[in-house]
C-alpha cells in the first residue's frame, strides 16, 4: 500500500505537469500589421532576371567548372542593369570568376554584414529537356512566371540583392555599416569560389557580424499540422563526408567461382551498414524549431513537444519515419556509386562503394569512420575518405540573436502570416567555407515553396511567379534598410 499511494499520486500529476508544460510554450504571434514596403516595376526586375537565365553559367565536373565567357557576360550584365549599384559599391573579381562587392558603411567601425548568393546553376540532365515547359536557359516570362535555371538556385538572390540596392543606391542611402555582398562562381561544384573570398576576407580581418546565404525557405504544407507558411531561418548545417570501402579478392574465371568474392564481401558490408543507422537524436536547431513552430500545430503535438523530457523518443521516432524528417535527426547513411568488374566472367580482384554521409552537428567524420568499422565487422575491407575531404557541421548559431530576431521581424513584415522557426541546413552552401568569419551565420531565401517546388529545385520547370521574386526583393530591402 505505501507503494501504491506514491505512485497513484504521480500518475494524477502527470496531466497537470504535461498541460503546465504546453501552456508554457510561447504563443503564437498573431499576423504581423502591414507596413509600407516598397513600390517595385515588378515586369522590369522580372525581365532582368529573365535575361540572368539566358547567361548558361553551368556548373560540371570540368575544369574550368563554368564557361568563363558566360561568368563575364554575367558580370557585365550586372554592371549595364545595376549602374547605380556599381557607382556606390567597389566589385572585385575574385577567382575564376566570382564576385565580391562592398558598400562602405556611414560607421566603418561596426562589424559588416556578409550576404552570399551564388551565380552557377546545375545542367539539364540529359534525356529531361522534354519535361520542361520552357526551355531552361530560353528565360521565358508566361502565365506569371518567370521560368528556367537559377529562378530559384540561385540567381534570383544574386539579382534580388542587386535589385534592392540599386534603389535604394539611386535614393542616395548608405548603410550604416558596410555591405559585402559576395557572390560564388561554383557552388554546385565545391564552392572554389567561395573559399577564395573567404580567403581573401580573413587576410584583410574582416569578421561579420552575420551572414546570410540561401537554404531555408518559407514552405507550406511541408511541416505536418501547419496551415500557416514556415519561415525556417536555418541556424546551421550538416557536414558532409564520403568514404570509400574496398574489398579485393584473388579474381579468377566466372566458371569457378569461390565460396566468397569480392563482391560478395562488399555486399555483406553494405547491407551491415544500411541496417544499423547512425543514432537519432535531437540536435539543437532541430529542437528549437519544433519547439518554435508547436503554437501552430494541434494540441497532441504541442503536448508531445512541450513534453520533450516524456515524449523525446516517440518525436524522434516519428521523425525518422519520413526520408527528409529522418535527416534532421541522425547523421545519413547514402551509398552512392558502386565499382567492380570488366566483364561479364571474370571475378573481380577488387569491389568498391561510395557511401556519402551527411553529418548532425556533434557528429564527426572520425566518429563516422569508427561506426562504419564497427557495423561491416569485416578487417579485410579498406576504408577510405573518398577524395581526402570531409566538411565538419557548422557551429550551431544563436537563434536568439539580434541578428535572428531582426530576420525575423523582417520576414513578417512582408509575410504577415508566417510562422518564424529556425532548423538545419540539409545540404552543402557556400557558407560552409566562411567558417570562423563570422559572429553568426544563418541560410534563409524569402520565398515562399510547397513540395512541388522543392522538386524544381535541379528538377525540370524551375520557376518562380513574378509576384513572388518581388517579395524577395522587398525583403531584401527591408533587411538593408532596418540593419542598425
Amino acid at each position: 500500500m505505501r507503494l501504491i499511494i506514491p505512485i497513484s499520486l504521480s500518475l494524477l500529476a502527470l496531466p497537470a505537469v504535461l498541460a503546465f508544460n504546453t501552456l508554457r510554450l510561447p504563443a503564437l504571434p498573431d499576423a504581423a500589421p502591414a507596413h509600407d514596403l516598397a513600390t517595385i516595376d515588378e515586369a522590369a526586375a522580372a525581365a532582368r532576371l529573365a535575361e540572368a537565365v539566358r547567361i548558361p553559367t553551368i556548373s560540371t565536373g570540368a575544369d574550368p567548372a563554368s564557361d568563363p565567357a558566360a561568368l563575364a557576360a554575367f558580370a557585365d550584365l550586372l554592371a549595364s542593369r545595376y549602374p547605380n549599384a556599381h557607382r556606390v559599391m567597389t566589385r572585385e573579381r575574385i577567382g575564376d570568376g566570382s564576385l565580391l562587392f562592398t558598400w562602405r558603411g556611414r560607421d566603418t567601425t561596426l562589424k559588416p554584414v556578409l550576404l552570399l548568393a551564388h551565380i552557377d546553376v546545375v545542367p539539364v540532365e540529359p534525356g529531361t529537356e522534354a519535361r520542361w515547359t520552357h526551355p531552361a536557359f530560353a528565360g521565358v516570362i508566361a502565365n506569371g512566371y518567370i521560368w528556367g535555371r537559377g529562378t530559384l538556385d540561385d540567381k534570383l538572390n544574386v539579382t534580388g540583392l542587386m535589385e534592392a540596392a540599386e534603389a535604394l543606391a539611386a535614393q542616395g542611402w548608405q548603410p550604416p555599416r558596410s555591405l559585402l555582398f559576395a557572390f560564388g562562381h561554383d557552388e554546385e561544384v565545391g564552392g572554389s569560389g567561395a573559399k577564395a573570398i573567404a580567403a581573401t576576407l580573413k587576410q584583410r580581418g574582416i569578421r561579420a557580424a552575420f551572414l546570410l546565404d540561401e537554404g531555408g525557405a518559407l514552405t507550406t504544407g511541408i511541416m505536418p499540422g501547419v496551415s500557416r507558411p514556415v519561415a525556417t531561418i536555418m541556424a546551421a548545417e550538416k557536414g558532409y563526408a564520403s568514404f570509400r570501402l574496398t574489398a579485393t579478392a584473388a579474381g579468377g574465371h566466372s566458371s569457378q567461382p569461390p565460396p566468397d568474392t569480392a563482391v560478395t564481401r562488399l555486399a555483406r558490408a553494405l547491407v551491415r551498414l544500411q541496417d544499423q543507422p547512425l543514432p537519432a537524436r535531437l540536435a539543437a536547431p532541430v529542437d528549437v524549431m519544433l519547439e518554435r513552430a508547436a503554437p501552430a500545430m494541434g494540441l497532441v503535438n504541442r503536448v508531445a513537444i512541450a513534453n520533450r523530457w516524456l515524449f523525446e523518443g516517440l518525436l524522434i521516432k516519428l521523425l525518422a519515419a519520413q526520408p527528409v524528417s529522418n535527416a534532421l535527426v541522425r547523421t545519413t547513411t547514402a551509398p552512392t556509386m558502386l565499382r567492380a568488374g570488366v566483364k561479364d566472367n571474370v571475378l573481380p580482384a577488387e569491389a568498391s562503394a561510395v557511401i556519402n554521409f551527411r553529418l548532425l552537428p556533434g557528429d564527426s567524420a572520425k566518429a563516422v569512420e569508427a561506426h562504419i568499422r564497427k557495423a561491416i565487422a569485416d578487417d579485410g575491407i579498406a576504408i577510405t575518405l573518398d577524395g581526402g575531404f570531409a566538411s565538419e557541421a557548422s557551429a550551431v548559431s544563436d537563434p536568439d540573436s539580434a541578428a535572428f530576431r531582426q530576420l525575423a521581424e523582417v520576414t513578417r513584415s512582408v509575410f504577415p502570416d508566417a510562422v518564424v522557426t529556425t532548423g538545419l541546413m540539409l545540404g552543402a552552401t557556400d557558407a560552409r567555407h566562411y567558417e570562423g568569419l563570422y559572429d553568426n551565420r544563418y541560410n534563409f531565401m524569402p520565398v515562399i515553396l510547397n513540395a512541388e517546388d522543392l522538386q524544381r529545385i535541379h528538377g525540370a520547370n524551375e520557376r518562380i511567379a513574378v509576384a513572388d521574386y518581388a517579395k524577395l526583393i522587398r525583403w531584401y530591402r527591408r533587411l538593408l534598410e532596418s540593419l542598425p
